[in-house]
């Protein structure tokens, strides 16, 4: 019996060859995703505006901006809180949208 691209049972059409070629475009697509990625910005805010934060694709803090109205030296858990809300807001779309355009590269392969 015939052996077919070199892998035991057989798997017509596949070559190690093949599979590295795939395995190196897909990793040059992935870098240049992440690159991309890396180049986003993500805007949040809490409170209706009073605080917006914004974060990388890296997820760094690039900038908060706190309406002065917001500060209050007798409530200054509310601000407290905004801040976080926004923080996290923003580091929660960043985080989707790369796990949105890493699927869409790896189509649900698990990498």
């Amino acid at each position: 019996m015939a052996r077919h691209g070199g892998f035991p049972g057989g798997m017509p059409g596949m070559n190690m060859n093949n599979l590295m070629k795939q395995y190196q475009r897909m990793q040059r697509k992935l870098e240049e995703a992440q690159e991309e990625l890396s180049k986003k910005e993500y805007t949040a805010q809490a409170g209706g505006g009073a605080v917006k934060v914004t974060v990388s694709g890296e997820k760094k803090l690039l900038n908060v901006i706190i309406d002065p109205e917001a500060v209050d030296p007798e409530d200054v858990e509310t601000l407290q809180d905004m801040i976080l809300a926004a923080t996290n807001q923003a580091l929660d779309d960043a985080n989707a949208d790369s796990q949105s355009e890493m699927g869409k590269l790896t189509g649900g392969l698990g990498l």
